[in-house]
């Protein structure tokens, strides 16, 4: 019998192929608990508890005052997104902390003002109970929208 015959047989078939275990990595799903998806920004809102709920209705006061008229409110990626020729910001509350979502450029323009906070790539974290210091954000929304639009003139 030739080798390729013997390992079609099955003579090498007690090699098993070990199932991998699914690691669970932390809660990251959204404090906005219903099942059902949020179709707008308000039925989100009602869906996540406080003290969460009042911090999220700070930072969308704060972002409104910062965007033109015509920036809509949406949701996208199942978050509160404002939009004005294409996404602006985001933002969400998760169990234990809320997120702003400005964009890795603007975090690390930044990046002095927001060193109490924890920050990744394209995120800020700050407490459920603790908002992001109105001023802050109007000047990190401001920012994201001269980026924006220096991207469009391209």
């Amino acid at each position: 019998m030739n080798i390729g015959l013997r390992h079609r047989r099955g003579i090498s078939a007690s090699c098993s192929i070990a199932r991998m275990k699914k690691v669970k990595s932390g809660n990251r799903s959204s404090a906005a608990k219903n099942k059902v998806v949020p179709k707008t920004v308000d039925e989100y809102l009602a869906g996540v508890p406080e003290p969460a709920r009042s911090t999220l209705k700070n930072v969308r006061a704060a972002i409104r005052s910062a965007v033109p008229p015509e920036t809509i409110e949406a949701i996208s990626y199942g978050m509160p997104t404002f939009k004005y020729k294409g996404p602006l910001v985001w933002y969400a509350a998760f169990s234990n902390h809320c997120s702003l979502f400005p964009t890795a450029a603007v975090i690390e323009a930044f990046k002095n003002e927001l060193k109490g906070y924890s920050t990744s790539k394209g995120t800020i974290h700050f407490p459920t109970d603790k908002p992001l210091p109105a001023a802050l954000v109007k000047r990190m929304v401001k920012a994201r929208l001269a980026q924006s639009e220096s991207k469009k003139r391209r």
